[in-house]
């Protein structure tokens, strides 16, 4: 009996890790996309700058392996850092900014209409 249940929590722990590895890196690739797409003119000129050099190279081919190669090097950034951030013991659930990934609202202030400087301190008993 004991066996089964240290390996129920042993699967379970893995369930935990896996959890929060494939958590993080949803969240690390929704952010690289969000934040980062500022960032693509600085990429797409390097990269076409490097296909260009290597052009004279691999002719049939250059655009293809730099292509692969970018989009491998933010692949391979993205599943270190989340897997830097599981094996430390960091979860999704314990970060403040991540909200949105657990469902949590963020509280709002309350709604502010244009017309109200005007009309919110007009006396309508007169």
């Amino acid at each position: 009996m004991a066996y089964t249940e240290s390996q129920s929590i042993n699967h379970s722990f893995q369930f935990l890790w896996l959890k929060s590895f494939l958590m993080w890196a949803f969240a690390l690739t929704i952010c690289m996309v969000v934040i980062g797409f500022p960032l693509l003119i600085l990429v797409v000129s390097v990269t076409s700058l490097m296909a260009v050099t290597l052009q004279s190279v691999l002719p049939m081919s250059a655009v293809l392996v730099v292509t692969a190669a970018i989009t491998g090097i933010h692949l391979l950034g993205v599943l270190l850092a989340s897997a830097v951030l599981t094996f430390q013991g960091i979860h999704p659930q314990d970060v403040k900014w991540l909200t949105w990934l657990n469902g949590d609202a963020a509280e709002s202030n309350a709604s502010v209409y244009a017309s109200c400087p005007l009309t919110c301190e007009v006396d309508s008993s007169l």
